[in-house]
């Protein structure tokens, strides 16, 4: 088949790779005029790392990272834990997106797949993408991995209350915090600030941590106007420990805002179209399943397309399929997790830290818990085989094209 993926994020890179692998000529479309990653950091649950291991990328994004083993949240005024999950077997890996997207890019160019960049999509129409200069040529698939923003994808979210902001420092050389977990304060619901170890950025071998302010959605203005000074006197309020880290803003424009949105496609394909990663499911990243979203509906396509393959309309259906379970649960569970952390309620807070957290210490729920994070709590590409660490399988070479 001839594919056009229009964007090259995490998830249209991870696709590019993967459906080449399973045969069919790719090209992959971005309004960038060079590659080019956009964020901060984030982690790479043990199922995302099972697909990149099988697109060839996981020895490089391992090298780049930082191993996580457990996920450990303390309330601020008291320093009572009220989230503490440690992963199994498989550690997670704190990563910055751009060592992610690196590895990711150079697997797309080891296999020679075209990128088109400063190529705006506006649309599509007849098999084709619709470029805000042109038109892309004609495709027996397009795929839309253009993100939260994307003009190919129907879905309207609903816009979440808070949201965050990001920046990233260098990993302090003498700190009481440990490198393999992720490390949380929460003041009730309304605040909270955390730091994610994320290894190494391309070409820089110093040590890395993302840092995190839990922000309301409109409030990045007034965080603005108040001033740095009291920002940073808050943190240190809150988190004494963790001072060596924020201490290292010292401009605004090193924190990012970040605004999310949660909502699902029911049909995440129409006509020779499917979507991808935020293009067909969007939530909070309380999780930390974003892009391992993204990493699995690539890894799910070309399975589709390879059990599928005389029938487009078949393996568009059986990729929904395989996703729709996963997905749906991970929404479910990551709205339910958000507004214990993330909100204005002053009871969900003392539901978490007095009921809710000493239930998670009863067994078997810490296992449960582990295998939430770690994204295996459902089989994650039902009914595709028998999960992400299988090979792709090859489809036909001489099939016909899909109708």
């Amino acid at each position: 088949m001839e594919i056009a993926i229009a964007g090259a994020g995490i998830g249209g890179l991870a696709a590019a790779a993967a459906l080449h692998d399973g045969g069919h000529r790719v090209t992959l479309y971005d309004q960038f005029a060079a590659p080019a990653p956009v964020g901060s950091g984030l982690v790479i649950q043990p199922v995302g790392l099972a697909v990149l291991d099988v697109l060839g990328a996981g020895a490089a994004v391992r090298a780049a990272g930082a191993p996580l083993t457990r996920l450990l949240g303390h309330e601020s005024e008291t320093g009572r834990p009220v989230l503490d999950v440690s992963y199994g077997e498989e550690p997670g890996l704190g990563i910055h997106r751009a060592a992610l997207f690196g590895a990711l890019l150079e697997a797309v160019t080891a296999r020679g797949i075209p990128l088109r960049t400063s190529a705006e999509v506006t649309g599509h129409w007849g098999g084709r993408l619709l470029l805000a200069e042109g038109d892309s040529a004609p495709a027996d698939l397009i795929v839309d991995a253009l993100g939260a923003g994307s003009p190919l994808s129907p879905l309207r979210a609903r816009p979440l209350p808070y949201g965050a902001i990001w920046g990233t420092v260098d990993w302090p050389e003498e700190s009481p915090l440990p490198r393999d977990r992720l490390s949380q304060r929460y003041r009730r619901a309304d605040r909270m600030l955390g730091i994610l170890p994320v290894g190494r950025l391309p070409g820089d071998g110093r040590q890395k941590a993302a840092v995190f302010w839990s922000l309301r959605a409109d409030g990045h203005d007034a965080w603005n106007s108040a001033g740095l000074a009291a920002w940073l006197a808050e943190t240190r309020a809150l988190w004494p420990e963790a001072a060596p880290f924020f201490g290292q803003i010292t401009a605004p424009g090193q924190m990012t805002m970040a605004r999310y949105t949660h909502g699902t496609l029911r049909r995440p394909h129409g006509d020779a179209l499917v979507h991808i990663g935020d293009a067909a499911h969007r939530a909070s990243p309380q999780l930390g399943q974003g892009a391992n979203m993204a990493l699995l509906d690539a890894l799910a396509l070309a399975r589709a397309l390879a059990v599928h393959p005389h029938c487009l309309p078949d393996a568009l259906e059986a990729h929904a399929k395989a996703r729709r379970w996963h997905v749906r649960a991970y929404q479910g569970m990551s709205a339910l997790f958000t507004a214990q952390y993330q909100s204005d309620s002053r009871w969900l807070p003392v539901l978490r830290d007095r009921v809710l957290f000493p239930l998670s210490r009863v067994p078997p729920i810490p296992a449960a818990l582990s295998r939430l994070v770690s994204g295996t709590l459902l089989p994650p590409v039902a009914g595709l085989g028998p999960g992400p660490a299988a090979p792709l399988s090859q489809p036909a070479r001489d099939a016909p094209t899909p109708g």
